[in-house]
């Protein structure tokens, strides 16, 4: 009689563990696409300055593109600062603590983490919405349409959301 429970229980945790592999492995990825993307921000710099102190003359769309990289870069980046534990935090008291209490404590953090992250993936979507609908474009002399430059910050903080529910899975497991 018991066997159907273990299998079940086995196949939840594959399940689960199944998950956080999934999103660590989608973490990485997007940590790489961060660090490209950060490559390219530095290139158009370098682009910029040759353009305009070697060939003199004006430039119009490398430092509207080196924010919009470097800005994708960083929200791309979190999931997988969340997921090393790379993030700056002040750990005397979680330290002080263990077992249980560290753990009840680590979950809180990680919930409402996990909230704030879902609200502001919800507000970026709609912006991402209103931008590619509304046909917004920056206003400026290179003038891209937006949707594109906020796009990673809704993609962003949607992989972030998702790495908290990993997270929380793995102090569960």
């Amino acid at each position: 009689m018991s066997q159907p429970y273990d299998v079940s229980k086995t196949s939840e945790r594959s399940m689960i563990g199944n998950y956080i592999r999934c999103m660590d492995t989608l973490s990485v990825a997007t940590a790489l696409l961060a660090a490209t993307l950060l490559a390219l921000g530095v290139l158009a710099v370098v682009h910029m300055v040759f353009v305009r102190y070697v060939l003199v003359e004006s430039t119009v769309w490398q430092t509207e593109f080196t924010t919009f990289a470097i800005t994708a870069a960083m929200l791309l980046g979190t999931p997988y600062v969340l997921k090393t534990g790379g993030h700056v935090a002040v750990t005397v008291l979680p330290d002080s603590l263990s077992g249980l209490p560290k753990r009840i404590m680590q979950l809180a953090a990680h919930l409402v983490g996990l909230g704030f992250c879902l609200a502001l993936a919800y507000g970026s979507w709609y912006y991402v919405y209103e931008a590619f609908s509304m046909g917004w474009t920056t206003g400026t002399a290179w003038n891209p349409v937006l949707w594109p430059a906020v796009l990673p910050m809704a993609i962003g903080i949607s992989q972030l959301s998702l790495q908290y529910v990993a997270e929380i899975l793995r102090g569960e497991s």
